[in-house]
């Protein structure tokens, strides 16, 4: 019997097992929440500043969008290294590095004058995040067997919406409240306040996060070998699948890049649009809309929590995945049919944003299935960096149809088809690969 858990491992191995997992999650699983909030909330609170800083910059849509997107051409360019070098050096040093530079990046946006210092410092920020999701997701792989790891991905990234939650009225009361202060606009403020927690998140991860399991010291030996144990007997199953040309032979990554290109498309729509669609049914005041943007987050949390929760309890992954495809595409489509209806266009962002972030997290239980070691943290990367061109053709794309048909119906409908031609691909995958 372990004194300070109170667990005999011989006697209750599931009572054991149940409570070390608890014991991991509580450790790393909040800190690494907090961690992803900050750096969403420094992605795209872009898309909050866009409300008072087209105006005052004289910038059209056009410049924005492309100002919010080339932030991906940094990201996409240096995420398969930034994952390969997380894996020698270790999580702790290079998840650090990363969150404390994004942090003075995303600062240095109250600096953005024109055009072009919006797209430098935008390309920048999108350089200095490259590897901060996939690298998460390699690390949860280093502590939580695949049947765990579902739900586990799902509470880390409701910090997506609970970025969109708390982010959103954040935004719209920086934007009221401070305008003007210290001859600073709203959204200079923006930048400025909301960095703070990157930087110091950052220091704290130097000094809180363990590389490995062995490193953990608030694990007792008898749980450090129960979690190792359990590692090691799924790597054993990843024979040919562990090798860093894995990771580029294997056509199911390929497959997968391409699947999650369509889901991100849903994701980054989202993001950086919701706010701007709100406005256009008629909604003015930067608060009210902050608050409106936080609704569907609030139903992407449940969603994304129950979904996975089901998906680890049946080990089912594909279908999980398909339907909360196939209810994003309806919610596209209601919000473009809606002509400006506020209440049936929050309905339609409900759906949309709940599916897309609940078919994000179940997607990301795909890769991690079947690719173990170098392989899993080439693959990983590879996979988003495909998935996050979509961030760069998305903005654009959204951008150019806004400005051609003076609507975003035309860009909701067409990434509804994305959304459901995304979800059938899922099912090209071979179950026996995934569904564990």
């Amino acid at each position: 019997m372990s004194e300070a858990t109170g667990l005999t491992f011989g006697a209750a191995p599931l009572r054991a097992e149940e409570q070390t997992y608890r014991k991991v999650t509580l450790r790393i699983v909040p800190f690494l929440f907090f961690c992803y909030l900050a750096a969403y909330l420094d992605r795209v609170n872009v898309a909050f500043a866009k409300l008072q800083m087209l105006d005052q910059l004289k910038f059209s849509e056009q410049t924005y969008a492309f100002g919010a997107s080339v932030f991906f051409l940094g990201y996409v360019l240096v995420e398969l290294p930034s994952n390969v070098i997380l894996h020698r050096v270790g999580a702790r040093l290079w998840i650090a590095r990363i969150m404390i530079t994004w942090g003075l990046l995303s600062g240095a946006m109250i600096f953005v004058r024109t055009p072009l210092s919006l797209y430098l410092v935008r390309f920048l920020l999108g350089v200095a995040e490259a590897g901060f999701i996939p690298g998460v997701l390699l690390y949860l792989t280093y502590w939580y067997p695949a049947r765990r790891r579902g739900r586990i991905t799902a509470i880390f990234l409701t910090a997506i919406p609970m970025a969109s939650i708390f982010g959103g009225p954040l935004s719209g009361w920086i934007l009221k409240a401070a305008s003007g202060a210290h001859g600073l606009s709203g959204w200079q403020w923006l930048f400025l306040i909301e960095t703070v927690p990157s930087l110091i998140l950052g220091v704290v991860t130097l000094f809180y996060l363990d590389d490995r399991v062995a490193s953990a010291n608030w694990l007792e030996a008898e749980e450090k070998h129960l979690v190792t144990r359990n590692l090691a007997s799924e790597e054993a199953e990843k024979e040919g699948l562990s090798q860093l040309s894995a990771a580029f032979s294997t056509p199911w990554v390929w497959l997968l890049g391409l699947i999650y290109f369509g889901i991100v498309s849903g994701i980054y729509l989202n993001s950086f649009w919701v706010p701007t669609i709100i406005k256009q049914t008629g909604v003015a005041d930067p608060l009210t809309i902050g608050l409106l943007t936080a609704i569907p987050y609030v139903a992407a949390v449940v969603a994304m929590i129950a979904v996975n929760a089901s998906a680890d309890r049946r080990g089912e992954r594909r279908w999980h995945t398909l339907l909360s495809c196939l209810v994003t595409a309806v919610g596209f489509a209601l919000t473009a049919w809606s002509g400006g209806h506020t209440t049936l266009a929050m309905v339609g962002l409900v759906l949309a944003v709940a599916g897309a972030s609940s078919a994000q997290a179940a997607f990301w239980s795909l890769p991690a299935a079947f690719l173990g070691g170098m392989a899993a943290a080439a693959g990983i990367a590879l996979v988003n960096a495909l998935g996050n061109l979509a961030g760069f053709t998305t903005n654009n794309l959204v951008g150019w149809l806004a400005g051609l048909t003076h609507s975003n119906a035309a860009s909701l409908y067409l990434f509804a088809a994305m959304l459901a031609v995304s979800g059938a691909l899922v099912l090209a995958i071979p179950a026996r690969l995934v569904n564990k």
